[in-house]
């Protein structure tokens, strides 16, 4: 009962020779927080799985598709307590690579381009945030072995001082004015 409902309207678009752009709708009132889809290959046991929890996405774009090939696809959504039944089978069929758009037409449009544009930025982000953090450690370890170098120094010399006035006491010394208590007398 607390499942969410299948997703709905499960469209292929975007088709191509290597990549096509699968999109759904989810009923309203419940609440999703992810997908799942089922991609697998008419003839053959060929699947692949892909899972996306944390995301308001109604859309995915498969890659790594093998042209002339029919595929079967279902979706489902990801709840707050589980996954729905799977939408209904989706058969489609990739394109010939001389079906493909040339090269130098604009799909700025195309959510399979933008997703690709999206992808490469995450990756150069995700490469800056791992450099600055390893620099960063490197700076901390830096640090902290200039800091205990300091305090390494710091108590070596204090132990020199501290070595001294007790070999100091170790020698016999003679007061000819005796102790405290006798200079009271």
């Amino acid at each position: 009962p607390d499942r969410p409902p299948a997703p709905v309207n499960v469209s292929v678009m975007h088709l191509r020779a290597d990549s096509a752009t699968v999109s759904w709708e989810v009923p309203e009132g419940d609440v999703i927080i992810g997908f799942s889809i089922l991609q697998q290959r008419q003839e053959g046991h060929t699947q692949r799985f892909i899972r996306e929890v944390n995301t308001t996405s109604r859309s995915c774009v498969l890659w790594d598709l093998e042209e002339e090939t029919d595929y079967i696809i279902q979706v489902q959504s990801i709840g707050l307590y589980g996954e729905s039944q799977a939408s209904k089978k989706v058969h489609f069929r990739t394109l010939k690579k001389s079906d493909r758009f040339p090269s130098n037409s604009s799909n700025q449009d195309d959510p399979a381009v933008q997703g690709l544009d999206k992808s490469r930025h995450l990756q150069t982000g995700e490469m800056i945030i791992i450099v600055v953090v390893l620099v960063m450690w490197a700076a901390v370890i830096a640090l902290f072995c200039r800091q205990y170098d300091i305090i390494k120094d710091n108590d070596s010399s204090n132990n020199k001082e501290k070595a001294k006035p007790m070999s100091e006491r170790s020698t016999p010394e003679h007061h000819s004015g005796g102790g405290l208590l006798r200079s009271k007398v």
